[in-house]
């Protein structure tokens, strides 16, 4: 009876059995979702499903944690959807809906093309490479100021989380990958360092769009320019931005008094005794294409085959969007041209190799070895693209609100607001999404319950920070995503190792409302 026992005992702690059981326990959660559909017993209310609203991303969160396999947990998140929401057909109903979009059309050829292009482009010029023994004899001398590095990169790059991932993942790797700093460090500085320095470094479009959701729920907000002047005195108040932003830097100097999370600590360990920039048997999302130098005989890397290309894009992307805005006055039609700046960086690199003397094939093989390497991020973008759209078709966002919504007291109303938004965010992995949701209820909610300005103000600041925090940690994120593949990290990896640390912010930011309610208001 003991042997039977132990060896119970035995196979529950093999992986692989306990992965078995998993997807087995999913699978007939759908089939019989599937029973439930057929017999109506989904009936929709106030634009959800009520409990059910949440499975669809809950099950693709939970199984991509216990699988560590993101794409089957996204697709069986999206069949799910398909069930409770009665569109059983999820090609037809949410696949090609999502994926044959013009914003999903940039994201494809922008942000994995066009990186994975230019990534792949440097893996025959050298350029990465070159920039990175150039930087280390300027500025970077250990893991500490390669990490400091990625750190200011990400405040350079701050024009919003998708671009401050893919520009400061690119430029950083092959100095972190020098130096032995481990790609979940990496991911976890690139990933806090995007949306969190887009919230309270306010020359992007963040302002513009928060605003828009704001104008016309209190008298006081009732034009675009006192919606973006809230958004602007509200700065000093979006607690998790600040927390995450000094966290990272404190990580980044090793100054923290403790690393939360054993398996942080662990891949810091790892990676500095010189065992791997990966835990064996990970899956870095960046593929070999991305990472092997394969410079031709005879052709002499230089500085220029980095900074032509990124001064390009910057130069393209940046200067018109500051003249436009600041010299112009065209405010938030102010013209900020990404994809052409992304495409004129690739064309940049290209004309920079054959002029240098490299053969046009030998460039087209770099480009086209880049854009396989980002094929599985490609893969996984586009289903956690349909995953959001299966969360706004079975009303996960409108069920949390109005579960939550109703129980919260005043005196915790900006934390609790934020944890909201933090549970919204995480579960449908975007967080301009959860900003849609939330501010037209959060904003008159607050000022019903104490019409105070500052009151206002905490509220709306924190539902800024809860949403930042939920898309920065949640593993459907686009950030999360683009995170880990333009560090070359394991997309689990990453979610798993930053996950403590984020929440440590998340904490100081919900206490520090707290205080400030109590002092203040």
């Amino acid at each position: 009876m003991t042997d039977d026992f132990a060896g119970t005992k035995k196979k529950w702690k093999d992986p692989d059995t306990r992965r078995r059981i998993g997807i087995g326990l999913i699978l007939s959660l759908i089939i019989a979702g599937i029973y439930a559909g057929v017999n109506e017993v989904f009936p929709e209310q106030n634009g959800h499903y009520g409990l059910w609203s949440i499975m669809p991303p809950l099950v693709a969160i939970v199984l991509a944690f216990y699988t560590r396999e993101v794409v089957s947990a996204l697709f069986i998140g999206i069949c799910l959807g398909g069930v409770i929401s009665g569109k059983i057909n999820i090609v037809q109903e949410f696949l090609i809906p999502s994926v044959g979009t013009e914003s999903f059309a940039l994201i494809i050829i922008v942000y994995l093309w066009a990186l994975g292009g230019l990534i792949g482009i440097w893996t025959r010029t050298g350029g990465a490479e070159r920039f990175a023994g150039w930087a280390s004899k300027k500025m970077v001398r250990g893991p500490k100021t390669a990490k400091f590095f990625t750190w200011l990169m990400g405040l350079i790059f701050h024009q919003g989380g998708t671009i401050s991932t893919v520009l400061t993942g690119a430029t950083v790797r092959p100095v972190a990958d020098k130096y032995k700093v481990s790609h979940e460090e990496l991911a976890y500085m690139v990933d806090s360092t995007a949306s969190p320095a887009a919230t309270i470094i306010p020359f992007n479009v963040w302002p513009f769009y928060v605003g828009s959701l704001v104008i016309g729920t209190l008298p006081f907000l009732e034009t675009p320019q006192q919606s973006v002047a809230f958004f602007i005195s509200a700065l000093p108040y979006n607690f998790y931005a600040i927390f995450a932003i000094l966290l990272t830097l404190f990580f980044a100097w090793d100054k923290l008094p403790f690393v939360p999370g054993k398996k942080m600590r662990a891949a810091i360990k790892r990676a500095r005794l010189g065992n791997g920039l990966d835990r064996e048997g990970a899956n870095p999302m960046a593929a070999d294409e991305l990472t092997q130098s394969k410079v031709p005989i005879g052709y002499n890397p230089g500085l220029i085959d980095f900074f032509g290309p990124i001064g390009t894009l910057l130069g393209v992307a940046i200067l018109p969007y500051l003249i436009t805005r600041f010299f112009m006055g065209m405010g938030e039609n102010a013209i900020l041209p990404i994809a052409e700046a992304f495409i004129l960086a690739v064309l940049a690199g290209f004309g920079i190799a054959l002029a240098k003397g490299m053969q046009l094939q030998e460039v087209i093989d770099g480009f086209i070895d880049g854009c396989k390497g980002v094929t599985i991020g490609a893969v996984i973008l586009a289903l956690a693209v349909t995953l959001k759209e299966v969360a706004d078709a079975v009303g996960t966002a409108p069920y949390v609100v109005e579960l939550v919504g109703n129980v919260i007291p005043a005196f915790l109303l900006p934390g609790l607001l934020m944890i909201l938004c933090m549970l919204i965010a995480f579960s449908t992995g975007t967080s301009w999404g959860t900003y849609a949701v939330v501010f037209p209820v959060a904003i008159p909610l607050a000022w019903a319950v104490v019409p105070d300005p500052f009151f206002l103000t905490l509220c709306f600041s924190a539902v800024i920070g809860g949403a930042v925090f939920g898309d920065q940690c949640s593993p459907i994120s686009d950030t999360t995503i683009l995170s880990s593949l333009s560090t070359g990290c394991d997309l689990m990896d990453h979610v798993q190792t930053q996950f403590p640390l984020a929440i440590l912010a998340g904490t100081l930011a919900v206490l520090s409302y707290a205080a400030m309610v109590l002092v203040f208001v």
